[in-house]
């Protein structure tokens, strides 16, 4: 699967200010337009809402596959967040998950005076230097997707993304309800990858948690869709006694999927699942193939990072960035339809700005029980 992310010129949304403070009249504020390597918006000649006049601040976000689809909604909602404060953005680092070109990518930011950096911390020591170094030059640093290694702190001003291995824990009770015993595989693209392997650590921790009498296998998938999916089918081959499948990371959730349909296992007795929201999942969980998706809300990890950053900027440092959780939700068949009918920015399924209906009747997430 070709996973290069098209060049977009997004047409974006004019938002009409009000010059209130000076009695001036309504301003136009042109919005950023993206390419997979960066951006450029048009600065305002005077703040926008009721913030002060700002240079046009430059973002730098650092990613550690630049290409992956998953991150197609983050650069949207970096997009939006940089529409609405009039600032641009830079999309770098690594296609392939290769630590020292995301850190030769974060040097380069820093020696280019960059406003703010975002950066996926994927790897337990790497960023500390370059973080450190970018403080002495008054460059603020937020951690976004991926924040190192649970329980080791990095000097990232926050984070901003789900709790990786939290999430894991719910997964892994989840799989013990719908599994109950028996042999499950859990597939991650790469192992030892902060962003994901917290993810199957907890997960392999629910179950045993659970008490449930499940026998758990760790399969690595590789970093390409295709590799994915090959070795999925491969190991579903040469284990056709398995009871569960299920992944960590977006790509091999796909191809878990798609595994799943091919052999009509769901039919069988196998159940699967994983994680993101990559069209052929959703379709795979409405046609009753996968059992269930966790939404990370990718979008998220792009706009706020902007927005604490700007915050951080404007204030002086006062306004210190927070630690934010995109949360967790769980899709299953039950829940996927508003997914699949609206296609949005916001998940990555359209570039279009629409307004969404909020739904009629709002249900509590799905970590709730009543005590």
């Amino acid at each position: 699967m070709d996973r290069e992310i098209e060049e977009r010129g997004i047409s974006r949304r004019k938002f009409l200010l009000a010059g209130a403070a000076a009695g001036a009249g309504a301003l136009l504020l042109d919005g950023c337009r993206s390419t997979s390597g960066g951006s450029q918006a048009s600065g305002s000649s005077s703040g926008v809402g009721n913030y002060p006049k700002t240079p046009q601040y430059n973002f730098v976000f650092v990613n550690h596959v630049t290409t992956n689809p998953f991150f197609t909604a983050t650069q949207y909602g970096i997009q939006d967040a940089c529409a609405l404060l009039g600032c641009k953005y830079q999309w770098t680092g690594s296609e392939n998950s290769i630590v020292s070109e995301m850190v030769n990518a974060m040097n380069t930011a820093i020696d280019g005076n960059a406003d703010g950096i975002a950066v996926s911390i994927v790897d337990p020591k790497a960023f500390n230097a370059p973080i450190l170094k970018a403080y002495q030059k008054g460059i603020p640093v937020v951690a976004y997707n991926a924040n190192g290694a649970p329980g080791k702190p990095n000097p990232a001003l926050a984070y901003i993304g789900q709790d990786l291995y939290q999430s894991g824990v719910e997964m892994g009770k989840r799989i013990a309800q719908l599994v109950k015993k028996g042999k499950v595989a859990l597939f991650i693209a790469t192992p030892g990858q902060l962003n994901i392997q917290p993810r199957i650590d907890g997960a392999k921790a629910g179950i045993k948690q659970s008490g449930a009498p499940i026998q758990v296998s760790e399969v690595a998938t590789g970093a390409q869709v295709t590799d994915e999916l090959n070795r999925i089918d491969a190991y579903y081959q040469g284990h056709k006694d398995v009871k569960g499948m299920f992944a960590v990371d977006a790509g091999s959730t796909q191809s878990v999927g798609q595994v799943m349909k091919k052999y009509g296992l769901h039919a069988k007795g196998v159940r699967g699942g994983g994680y993101d929201l990559l069209p052929k999942t959703l379709q795979y969980i409405k046609e009753g193939h996968l059992d269930f998706t966790i939404d990370q809300q990718p979008y998220q990890q792009g706009f706020w990072p902007v927005m604490q950053l700007y915050l951080y900027r404007i204030s002086g440092g006062l306004m210190a960035p927070s630690t934010t959780s995109t949360g967790l939700k769980f899709v299953t068949k039950d829940t996927v339809a508003p997914y699949l009918s609206s296609k949005s920015r916001y998940e990555g399924s359209s570039k279009q700005e629409k307004l969404i209906k909020v739904p009629s009747k709002i249900s509590p997430p799905s970590t709730y029980s009543p005590s």
